[in-house]
């Protein structure tokens, strides 16, 4: 059976975007990401609100990103990982986002969000659909293919369990204890022998 890797972006091969931009900015509000609010749509609706009370666009925050490289191995562990399997990034990110560290990894499959973006103010985002990276699972299965999925996060929970093969990957505070069938690894190394384990079982 043909084999898919499905794997988050931020936290597990870039920073996280936003903390870069609270970083950047001084804004503590920033630096709430999926690891501390597990409502997707609730994080977004309170990182727009805050962008927009500030007088924050997307040309200051794709400035901040254009400074971000991939975590260190990233690129290495893509590029074998590649070599024997189809990769796909399943993320929460947006397409305006997401060009300078796309370019930096080799251009990996990526599927994500969109912003509505009015005269550089964010506006809103638009999900692709509910709880997309788990029905991009579903969609992968659907076609024959096995799905080994990695994530670090409260958003990855449905991809994860949905997969054939589930890891957490230097996961947030706290979920390892409540998902231990999930399993949690921190470096690539180990992380590629367990897709490789996965893969082979």
């Amino acid at each position: 059976m043909q084999r898919i890797i499905a794997l988050d972006m931020e936290g597990v091969v870039t920073p996280e975007i936003w903390i870069a931009v609270a970083e950047h900015t001084g804004l503590a509000d920033l630096t709430l990401t999926t690891r501390d609010e597990p409502d997707y749509k609730k994080l977004m609706k309170h990182r727009i609100s805050v962008l927009s009370e500030n007088g924050i666009g997307l040309s200051l925050i794709r400035e901040v990103i254009a400074t971000l490289q991939p975590l260190e191995g990233a690129r290495d562990f893509l590029d074998r990982l590649r070599q024997r399997y189809q990769v796909v990034i399943l993320s929460d990110t947006f397409e305006q986002f997401a060009d300078h560290l796309m370019k930096e990894l080799g251009h990996p499959h990526l599927l994500c969000h969109e912003l509505t973006v009015e005269t550089d103010r964010v506006v809103e985002f638009v999900a692709r659909i509910d709880d997309a990276k788990k029905r991009a699972v579903e969609s992968y299965q659907g076609l024959g293919y096995h799905v080994t999925a990695i994530g670090d996060s409260y958003n990855d929970l449905g991809m994860l369990q949905q997969a054939d093969a589930g890891c957490l990957f230097r996961a947030a505070k706290g979920l390892p204890e409540k998902y231990p069938m999930l399993g949690c690894l921190e470096a690539y190394d180990e992380l590629r022998n367990w897709i490789d384990a996965a893969a082979d079982a």
